[in-house]
């Protein structure tokens, strides 16, 4: 599947086409302290059923191994949480089938269930517990107590289940807290920047308005003057040609202010951008490839604002890559800006709908390009931009354009 287009011409618009990270239950045990904790806890857990089966007698080292076994396997459980539950289950099945059943039996299975029942293995978890519960109450149906002891068991097990799933649930409440809390610290970034540029305009016009036109008549004054003076041969007063100098001078300055204030220049390079991505932990590298040339100034700012968008996404949804390229391809006729990572989004996933990738999109439109957006086959998300060069322009060299690193 090919990344979705997005055509600044008849192409079906989309939202942003960033793809939330996947979040696994058994994430939590990729960390070197979490796998030691549960490797202890599983240790203790064995140490306690044999205690506990050493206690009620009647074992052979047969059962004493299936313990071992079946407890000391949930040290695994991150790596390869199905084989741990089938095993775990299967050994402790084994051993109340084999010995004399004990409650403590149960112990290894309900640790099993609760992460299981914290991931994203529901089912398997709650069918790998009735099986427990049935070998169980097998094991010895006419014994005292075995149904009140196999409804304890049940019990143990829906309360192990349930706060698998309550903790898995809170865990993703927290992690959705972040998510809004960034998004919505980022939406305040934007609508200053956009309240400063509309206040920039604001006292453009202002200026324009005012001081522009009273300038002007000053000028223009100061200049008849001048000319009738100069008409009638009198001699023309210093302190008009003063005025006169003054004016336009001052006109010149004003006309320059006005320009910065219109203006929304970037502020740096996509090499910048890089630095600062790189700076914050993002693997990123830039490469360039054609003749590198100064772009027309609202074509600059729309490589330096996608290249921009692109790495602020990347930063956000591409949890886990290991690298992301910017490619910037200078062509006779368009230069094509290209954003790659490597993270989590895969062909076929879900499109979230956001303002990032719809003001990349209106921003290409208005430049006369095609925007291309979507998870790549080989995993990650892929922004591809491709804007039209309407001159072929100056050599950087000749006009001091981005400086490039890769």
């Amino acid at each position: 599947m090919k990344p979705e287009d997005v055509k600044s011409r008849g192409g079906k618009q989309r939202g942003a086409a960033v793809r939330p990270p996947v979040f696994d239950g058994h994430d939590h045990l990729d960390d070197p302290k979490a796998r030691l904790a549960v490797a202890g806890l599983a240790v203790t857990v064995a140490v306690f059923v044999m205690l506990a089966t050493a206690y009620e007698g009647g074992a052979d080292a047969l059962d004493y191994a299936l313990v071992a076994v079946g407890s000391l396997a949930l040290a695994a459980f991150g790596r390869v949480p199905r084989i741990v539950l089938a095993v775990t289950t299967a050994c402790m099945v084994a051993f109340v089938l084999h010995a004399e059943p004990t409650t403590a039996a149960a112990f290894p299975v309900l640790g099993a269930v609760h992460i299981a029942a914290h991931g994203r293995h529901r089912l398997l978890a709650a069918g790998t517990g009735l099986a427990f519960l049935g070998a169980f109450f097998a094991a010895d149906p006419g014994g005292d107590g075995a149904v009140e002891r196999t409804l304890l068991l049940t019990g143990w097990f829906v309360c192990a289940a349930a706060m698998g799933v309550a903790a898995k649930t809170w865990q993703a409440y927290v992690h959705q807290t972040e998510e809004r809390a960034l998004e919505a610290e980022r939406t305040r970034e934007e609508a200053a920047l956009r309240r400063a540029g509309e206040e920039r305009l604001r006292i453009a016009r202002e200026l324009h308005d005012s001081l522009t036109h009273s300038i002007s008549i000053v000028k223009l004054q100061a200049g008849v003057a001048v000319h009738l003076a100069r008409k009638r041969g009198e001699e023309v007063p210093p302190a008009l040609l003063a005025i006169q100098e003054a004016s336009g001078e001052a006109m010149r300055e004003l006309r320059a202010t006005l320009e910065v204030l219109r203006t929304d220049a970037p502020a740096g390079s996509p090499a910048l951008l890089v630095e600062r991505a790189r700076s914050a932990g993002l693997p990123v590298e830039l490469t360039v490839t054609g003749r590198e040339r100064a772009l027309p100034p609202e074509l600059e700012l729309g490589v330096y604002r996608i290249v921009q968008e692109s790495l602020t996404n990347a930063a956000r949804h591409a949890v886990g890559a290991e690298s992301v390229g910017v490619h910037l391809d200078y062509g006779e006729r368009q230069v094509v800006v290209r954003v790659d990572d490597d993270g989590v989004a895969r062909p076929g996933g879900a499109l979230a709908h956001g303002v990032g990738l719809t003001g990349m999109r209106e921003r290409v439109e208005a430049l006369g390009g095609a925007l291309r957006a979507g998870a790549r086959d080989e995993g990650g998300f892929s922004v591809r931009a491709e804007l039209p060069v309407d001159s072929p322009g100056a050599p950087v060299e000749a006009q001091g354009a981005w400086e490039t690193q890769g």
